[in-house]
């Protein structure tokens, strides 16, 4: 086995089982201490793990920001996928809340029930919704965001206070056993006031947002009613949801 299978079967094996030592890297893969040594410093200097005592853990702390349009693109097949499921949860009459998330764009660009009104933070979502003769569209003002296409602020939080909505439809930058992080703070914000407006919240999360953490914590995952994804997630956080209550919808391929 040629060291980048080796790493990225290391990285594959933590991802369900959180650690490992030097001594399972060598049993598994027949290497020496030195060869498993050389593997995990080249992992944490990718910053995939941190070495630990012994052995590594997942690194599940990132840095990494993408403008609109590169996160619209990464992912885009599974990201249509569950937008068009989530969308099938609305139902006609449905007070829904859309965050600025591309994968919500996708539930917009899906959704087709009659007599909704939709509440959003996100100038392309009010417009894909500003076609749609059935929804009744109310863009949350305050100041824009280029980069992220989204309307945030002080004043952003203040206009939600006064509402009260069926469904919240949020996207995800980093899933973990901390529960849902974003990397910006003022985004927090207005996603935990977004939540405490709405009695159920839907999480819809790509299988690449699980196991990540970013700067500001929004929520914990007792806070998640739904999480829609669309593959298999790591089993110590499917347990996790599970604790919590948390209803985990797995769209298998050929599903829609």
């Amino acid at each position: 086995m040629y060291q980048d299978e080796r790493m990225e079967a290391i990285v594959a094996y933590l991802k369900q089982h959180e650690r490992i030592d030097m001594d399972a890297i060598c049993n598994m893969y027949h290497v020496s201490k030195d060869t498993a040594r050389r593997d995990l410093v080249k992992l944490e200097e990718e910053g995939k793990v941190i070495r630990t005592r012994g052995g590594a853990k997942l690194s599940t702390f990132f840095h990494e920001v993408y403008n609109y349009e590169e996160r619209l693109q990464k992912g885009s097949d599974a990201k249509r996928k569950i937008g068009s499921y989530a969308a099938s949860l609305i139902k006609d009459g449905d007070y829904v809340l859309l965050d600025a998330s591309t994968t919500v764009q996708c539930l917009a660009e899906s959704m087709h029930t009659k007599q909704n009104v939709a509440v959003t933070n996100s100038i392309d979502i009010a417009s894909i919704l500003s076609k749609k003769d059935d929804v009744d569209v109310h863009l949350l003002g305050g100041r824009l965001n280029n980069k992220h296409r989204s309307i945030y602020g002080a004043r952003t939080i203040a206009q939600l206070a006064d509402l009260k909505v069926n469904k919240l439809f949020l996207g995800a930058c980093g899933i973990s056993s901390s529960g849902l992080t974003l990397p910006f703070e003022e985004e927090g914000f207005l996603l935990k006031e977004m939540i405490s407006r709405s009695n159920q919240v839907i999480v819809l999360a790509d299988v690449s947002k699980f196991d990540k953490e970013y700067f500001y914590k929004v929520c914990g995952l007792d806070e998640f009613d739904i999480v829609i994804t669309d593959q298999e997630i790591p089993e110590s956080l499917a347990g996790q949801l599970q604790d919590h209550g948390v209803e985990t919808i797995i769209l298998k391929r050929g599903l829609l």
